[in-house]
């Protein structure tokens, strides 16, 4: 991950000063011109100005024009905080009768540039700077698409930073989670209890995913060693609506809890219930010579992919844990492998800014496409339900990709924060998007901002966001966030898509 570099100061050398003409700004003292920013004017100071007259006058009649440049710039500026104002409190309190357009606020924003050109190098630097400013409020009201996001529930137990989280894909439905204390956890999603911790590993488990129709978990770790185990658990009692707490108290519980928990015993658990303890896997994979970072099932789930920190991608039978293919290319360490849900491809992500597309469709034939469009470390990539890639880098870029045109992706998602492992949903086409910065973001597959889920001292996370599940099955807890903080968080999405 990327780490943070301190800021490195410097000073400039000191211009020499000389004789100059300088201005002194002078504001009205009546309450009226406080009040309004077009009163008060520029006085002019000669300091032993060598200056023709005619030079001083062509002077003043320049800086007032800027002056008035600058009035008028200022004027609209406080109409558009005025109309964004309007507009927030019409969000805020659920009055969204009328869609947001581009077209007005892109109408203004073109309306007020084209207004009063000048042929001063400083009047268009104001302008400039302006457009930027107003296409950035534009942009914040483009989406006419509204989401509700609040957090429901904490999972709290690991011991080090999760890695990943995902949904288990046969009834009944548990959450995995992968973590670098060396375990991976399969939860209730219902009560938040642990139901199951897999030991098998001796090194961060990197990665979970789940058979497409079996019980059966398959993790990547730092021991240079996957893993197939069963996932076939019994869940816990779900108690009755009128003894379930509070989301504030479960909040305050597993404040609480964080830090108390045993190696064999689960914050939540009650005391009739114990979480099942595996300690040894079905299927070993060992042809890795370094970490595996990451691994996934293929669609038919008769063999698996890993990624691993030795650049190679490797296929292996899931019946003979033989090799099938070693997958070359990558120049430096991989970050991610994924597999389509229901073809025979395989994406993998690397730090050498590349992620690649295997198609594996064509026993005969096994084609490799190579997606340059990022500048630094790809961390991640995954399908969509159709057929598009979503990739995401530490150069704090999402990209949307088509499979049958990989020249140039869709849809560009630029952040402030480098970008960790995403998911996609296959109901709403959502992307939600973490950051090493603790945010996560939601965005459409067009690139449209939908929301940024809250966070604060007791709603979020507190450090790094690794990974992004989505659970569309279930509308009132549909989409799961783990962190470094060691903590995963469950969260309602309330999309309204036009």
């Amino acid at each position: 991950m990327p780490t943070e570099a301190a800021a490195q100061g410097f000073s400039r050398p000191k211009p020499k000063r000389g004789k100059s003409l300088s201005l002194r700004r002078t504001h009205s003292s009546t309450e009226a011109d406080r009040e309004n920013p077009r009163h008060g004017s520029f006085t002019v100071e000669v300091q032993e100005s060598v200056l023709p007259p005619h030079l001083r006058a062509r002077l003043w009649d320049l800086f007032q024009q800027i002056e008035r440049e600058v009035e008028v710039v200022y004027a609209e500026n406080l109409a558009l905080q005025d109309k964004v104002e309007v507009l927030t409190e019409r969000l805020e309190a659920g009055a969204s009768d009328k869609p947001i357009g581009e077209e007005s606020l892109d109408g203004t924003a073109k309306a007020n540039i084209a207004k009063n050109k000048s042929s001063s190098q400083l009047s268009q630097k104001l302008k400039t700077t302006y457009k930027a400013s107003t296409s950035k409020i534009v942009s914040s009201f483009k989406p006419a698409n509204t989401s509700q996001c609040q957090m429901m529930r904490r999972f709290v137990g690991h011991r080090d930073g999760v890695w990943e989280v995902n949904i288990s894909r046969t009834k009944p439905h548990v959450l995995g989670t992968a973590s670098a204390d060396r375990t991976a956890k399969l939860w209730c999603m219902a009560t938040g209890q642990c139901v199951l911790n897999y030991i098998g590993h001796s090194g961060s488990v990197n990665s979970i995913r789940f058979h497409p129709n079996d019980q059966l978990a398959l993790t990547a770790s730092g021991d240079h060693t996957a893993h197939v185990w069963r996932s076939a658990v019994v869940l816990p009692q779900v108690p009755p609506e009128g003894n379930r707490s509070s989301d504030e108290d479960q909040i305050e519980a597993a404040e609480k809890e964080e830090g108390e928990a045993a190696a064999h015993t689960e914050p939540g658990d009650s005391s009739d219930f114990a979480p099942t303890v595996v300690r040894s896997p079905l299927t070993e994979f060992t042809g890795h010579q370094d970490v595996i970072i990451a691994a996934d099932w293929m669609a038919d789930g008769k063999q698996v992919v890993t990624a691993s920190w030795d650049r190679t991608a490797q296929l292996y039978d899931l019946e003979t844990t033989e090799l099938v293919q070693s997958l070359t290319g990558h120049d430096q360490e991989l970050t991610n492998c994924s597999t389509h849900p229901t073809q025979r491809l395989v994406v993998t992500s690397s730090k050498d800014s590349t992620f690649r597309l295997w198609d594996f469709r064509d026993p005969s034939i096994h084609s490799v496409n190579v997606f340059q469009g990022h500048t630094d470390t790809v961390n991640s990539v995954t399908f969509t339900s159709g057929d598009n890639v979503v990739s995401g880098s530490d150069d704090r870029t999402v990209k949307v990709w088509d499979l049958k045109n990989m020249r140039s992706p869709l849809a560009t998602i630029r952040t402030d924060s480098a970008i960790n492992r995403i998911s996609v949903s296959p109901l709403h086409k959502v992307i939600a998007i973490p950051h090493d910065n603790r945010h996560i973001r939601l965005f459409d597959l067009q690139g449209v901002r939908l929301a940024r889920l809250p966070r604060s001292n007791r709603t979020g996370h507190h450090r790094m966001v690794c990974g992004m599940a989505w659970y569309d099955e279930n509308p009132a807890c549909n989409l799961f966030s783990c962190g470094f903080d060691r903590q995963v968080i469950g969260w309602q999405i309330i999309t309204a898509l036009a």
